[in-house]
């Protein structure tokens, strides 16, 4: 049985830079977290052979208990099983490690709607209303919960892998036309929002007394949009820095630290642990390791490592679109695009973030950032594309 080698390859060394740059982000303050990311890259390697190894058309059977499994576990987070870290309740205790169900909850997504898609034949909207209803329950019920956790960054990620297996799926053109124009006004609807969120921050600025400032409240108690005040800020952040943090020390200040790694690593970096946003702990530690490793290795690297690691990202991206080509069945197509769209959107979002052209959302690095549950996810994700490639034949 031939295997495709391209994205093991890409994996195997965005892995083991992973390793490296995690060891290098924390090596100023003694963390250990590179020798539990080698645990993780194991388990990943075995997870990512086990699920190379089956046929990806027995997800057919079993779509619907893995999607309620993952919505099972996003459930948990709101029991006491779940755990509250920074303002977030995302983890589930399970005493020997934290288990992140959003990260299953993606796969069970991704399977369920591929299958929906691959036992159904689209045509005009109205011919399709019926299933594009049922999509649409699909991808809101996880959505929904994850972002009351909330995780605004990890919601982020199901629209462009919806609408990249409805594109695949051939659906009426007017429906893409009709959909960016909601987007559209959603868009304009939550500009609005954070605009008045802006003018509430410059009222309450211009109280005298900490007793007027607290009886203008929460802007959140009082928006009709179901966001938090600090997602409002993170985006202000984005949109408007100046007016959200004038001194750059506040909510702007990962992201212009993260600005100023990439921006000095010149062509070919200062050298493995000499970054000084990391090492003199500019680029702050909690998140040097994880969210923000592009910026350790844009500083440490240069442009010639960080033009290395977007190579690599867009190989595998690439790659796996091709095995999607290369698919003889829809379900098999719809599965390693999900897969491909799914990795690209956290590339853009991550990178992005880090060189000031997306909002900050905590969305992980795939393969690059620490993290347990991310890490084995994105084994198993890129073990559905390697089955796909393995077992492609007609589709009975």
């Amino acid at each position: 049985m031939r295997s495709d080698w391209v994205n093991p390859l890409c994996i195997l060394v965005l892995s083991l830079l992973g390793v490296v740059f995690i060891y290098s982000a924390q090596f100023s303050f003694g963390g250990g977290a590179w020798r539990m990311q080698l645990v993780w890259i194991a388990l990943g390697w075995v997870a990512y052979s086990m699920v190379a190894s089956i046929d990806y058309k027995i997800w057919l059977t079993y779509a619907h208990w893995v999607y309620f499994a993952g919505i099972i576990g996003l459930l948990l987070v709101q029991t006491p099983l779940g755990v509250e870290m920074m303002g977030a309740r995302r983890w589930i205790n399970l005493k020997v490690l934290y288990f992140q169900p959003t990260e299953a909850a993606k796969i069970g997504t991704l399977i369920m709607a591929a299958s929906l898609l691959a036992r159904s034949k689209l045509g005009t909207v109205r011919e399709s209303l019926s299933i594009l209803i049922l999509l649409g329950l699909i991808f809101l019920l996880p959505m929904g919960l994850i972002f009351l956790q909330p995780d605004l960054g990890s919601t982020l990620v199901f629209p462009p892998m919806l609408f990249a297996l409805l594109f695949v799926s051939r659906l009426s053109q007017r429906f893409f036309v009709t959909t960016f124009a909601v987007f559209s006004l959603f868009i304009a609807i939550v500009a609005v929002d954070i605009n008045g969120y802006a003018r509430h921050l410059q009222a309450v600025a211009e109280q005298p007394t900490a007793a007027e400032r607290t009886a203008l409240g929460a802007y959140q108690d009082r928006s009709l949009l179901p966001m938090r005040d600090y997602q409002r800020t993170r985006i202000l952040t984005f949109v408007a820095p100046r007016l959200i943090d004038p001194s750059g020390t506040g909510a702007s200040w990962n992201a212009n630290q993260a600005k100023i790694s990439a921006a000095t690593g010149g062509l070919t970096g200062k050298g493995l642990l000499q970054g000084t946003q990391a090492q003199l702990g500019y680029l702050p530690k909690a998140v040097a390791h994880n969210d923000f490793i592009y910026s350790v290795i844009a500083e440490e690297t240069g442009f010639i490592g960080s033009a290395l690691v977007i190579a690599l990202f867009g190989l595998m991206v690439a790659n796996g679109i091709r095995i999607a080509a290369l698919a003889r069945d829809r379900f098999g197509m719809q599965l390693a695009t999900g897969v491909s769209v799914l990795f690209l959107v956290h590339f853009f979002i991550n990178i992005g973030m880090t060189v000031g052209i997306t909002p900050i959302t905590g969305l992980p690095l795939p393969f690059l950032s620490y993290g347990g549950s991310f890490v084995l996810s994105c084994f198993v994700l890129q073990g559905f594309i390697q089955s796909v490639y393995r077992h492609r034949r007609v589709y009975a």
